[in-house]
């Protein structure tokens, strides 16, 4: 079975542009953290470092150069939680029932290039899951669909993120779609018209452009978040301005990680980031945008589809080949690139008794490293 992948990477590169793929919106928008050389097992760490907000001090003259004032690194980790595979059985009677008639060659490249698409889908919804369970606040109204008329929810959604501070001028950031409102947004007859649009791209292709300083991109894999059941629950405990934390009591039900809450008293509607459980849940960073009174009422809205917008350096795709022992008993691998999302996964064949295995494997963990730079345009 040696050098079997060499002899036909040109046919599982020719499969890749020939099988149906999903849309891919969320892995080219996010940092992707590649490398691979670099194999890994499940639960390795990847770390990253991230400073806190400055103190501002009165400037004393003296003759004495000041201490300073000392700051706080903190390190945070993303963890390889998946390592996944799809594995392909063959025996010699399968190659020679396949040779007999289309091609083992054609069918094995076609069965990689189906094993990249199932494998990339995954990954896609687990980092749209990662970005809507991780967002500061969101916009729109559950169970309608944005741009129904214009795009001003692009505008509305730009300003959360800059209120939050996020860079805005760098080119990173993105605005993820499910089709439907992408399918909207093309409607739109103002986007459809080349004296208004500066160009006939959407018009002619149906290419989504910028708007607004916003990457426009879509997605198979955006999320349909189903609320908790939460109900009439308090705040326990008067909140400031920028709180994350939230101690709550009273009521019934559950809150749940992507729920969007509001509080009486404040129009804002937060996402939350980690489920109430033991009393307390928070939301996403920057927190609270006013302080909140003892006992102001919880409201859970209602369920939703998870459009996200986002600057790339607050979400991290890290994803690897799997960790090999000395002797592993594949007899060929190879690396292949997949032309729809660019990330690269592992091919193996594993010979057997009179069978071998074809395997396409990838290990993966996503973080969301910055909730203020991350918001959530429901539909």
């Amino acid at each position: 079975m040696a050098n079997v992948l060499t002899d036909l990477a040109a046919d599982i590169y020719k499969a890749a542009d020939v099988v149906g793929r999903e849309l891919v919106g969320f892995i080219p928008a996010v940092t992707v953290n590649a490398n691979g050389s670099e194999r890994v097992a499940k639960g390795d760490v990847v770390r990253a470092s991230f400073t806190r907000a400055a103190s501002v001090v009165d400037v004393s003259e003296s003759m004495t150069i000041p201490e300073g004032t000392d700051q706080t690194v903190d390190n945070k980790t993303l963890t390889i939680s998946k390592t996944r595979a799809v594995q392909i059985p063959y025996t010699g009677e399968d190659v020679r029932h396949l040779n007999n008639g289309i091609g083992f060659e054609t069918v094995y490249g076609d069965q990689i290039a189906q094993a990249m698409r199932a494998l990339v889908n995954e990954i896609e919804a687990d980092v749209a899951s990662e970005a809507y369970t991780n967002a500061s606040r969101a916009f729109g109204t559950a169970g309608t669909t944005p741009f129904g008329s214009n795009f001003s929810e692009v505008a509305e959604i730009r300003q959360i993120l800059a209120d939050n501070g996020m860079p805005m001028n760098d080119g990173q950031a993105s605005i993820v779609l499910n089709t439907v409102a992408g399918t909207n947004l093309r409607q739109l007859a103002q986007l459809q018209k080349a004296n208004e649009a500066g160009g006939t791209d959407l018009l002619r292709q149906g290419v989504l452009l910028d708007l607004q300083g916003l990457m426009m991109r879509e997605s198979a894999q955006v999320q349909s978040h189903t609320k908790g059941t939460g109900a009439s629950i308090l705040v326990n405990g008067a909140l400031a301005a920028g709180d994350t934390s939230v101690d709550a009591d009273g009521g019934s039900g559950t809150i749940l990680a992507g729920d969007v809450v509001t509080f009486n008293g404040d129009t804002n509607k937060y996402v939350v980031n980690t489920a109430l459980s033991g009393g307390a849940f928070a939301i996403g960073g920057p927190g609270l945008r006013s302080a909140l009174a003892d006992n102001a009422a919880i409201t859970v809205g209602n369920s939703y589809t998870a459009n996200v917008a986002f600057h790339r350096r607050a979400l991290e795709l890290a994803i690897r080949p799997l960790a090999e022992p000395p002797s592993s008993l594949a007899s060929d691998t190879m690396t292949v690139s997949d032309a729809a999302s660019g990330l690269t996964f592992t091919v193996s064949v594993y010979p057997g008794y009179h069978k071998s295995m074809i395997e396409v494997s990838v290990a993966w963990g996503v973080k969301a490293w910055k909730p203020d730079f991350i918001a959530t345009l429901m539909g």
